[in-house]
């Protein structure tokens, strides 16, 4: 191979590289804004189909911070299917619900926590279902637990059996079967 050919196939290679380099500092640059806009304040709506999931979490994680607690699960709630994510959107919702839950079992009405209380134990069972590790979901599933236990657990409980009942061990008769 020629030293001419050699310094082409070298210049090729090098200008491959800058584009590919030329791209990639491009995306990092746009990560890093989208990352800037997230932490200093006014996040663009998220409905825009330009933003990524991860700008949505955050609005939605501001949007419960601010109390805007139905704001918070809607957004969370669109972010479900998306898998890594979509699981600390269920496990945040869930979260959610619980807060309100409490806050819903403390006022004048406590009754109406019930459904909050069931529907925050669904989701963790889903998060469960999906990742069985997640010990933050099961522990938060088992505090709800404790303060509305399934039906279904609150009936299991031993069979009731006389005292003077027979026992088949007790009132057999011994018999040898001839062993030596």
């Amino acid at each position: 191979m020629s030293s001419q050919r050699r310094t082409r196939a070298v210049l090729g290679l090098l200008a491959v590289v800058a584009v590919a380099a030329a791209i990639d500092g491009a995306y990092a640059w746009r990560q890093h804004l989208w990352n800037e806009s997230i932490v200093s304040g006014p996040l663009p709506p998220a409905e825009d189909k330009e933003v990524p999931v991860q700008v949505r979490f955050a609005e939605a994680h501001a949007q419960a911070d601010s109390g805007a607690d139905d704001a918070a699960l809607r957004l969370y709630r669109s972010l479900e299917g998306d898998s890594p994510l979509g699981q600390a959107a269920r496990y945040n919702s869930a979260n959610l619900l619980m807060r309100q839950a409490v806050v819903v079992q403390a006022g004048a009405e406590p009754g109406k926590a019930i459904a909050l209380i069931e529907l925050a134990k669904e989701i963790y069972r889903d998060v469960l279902r999906v990742d069985p590790s997640h010990w933050d979901a099961r522990y938060n599933l088992e505090r709800a637990q404790r303060l509305l236990p399934d039906p279904d657990e609150m009936d299991v409980a031993p069979p009731e059996t006389r005292r003077d009942a027979e026992r088949a061990a007790t009132t057999m008769r011994g018999y040898s079967p001839g062993l030596p």
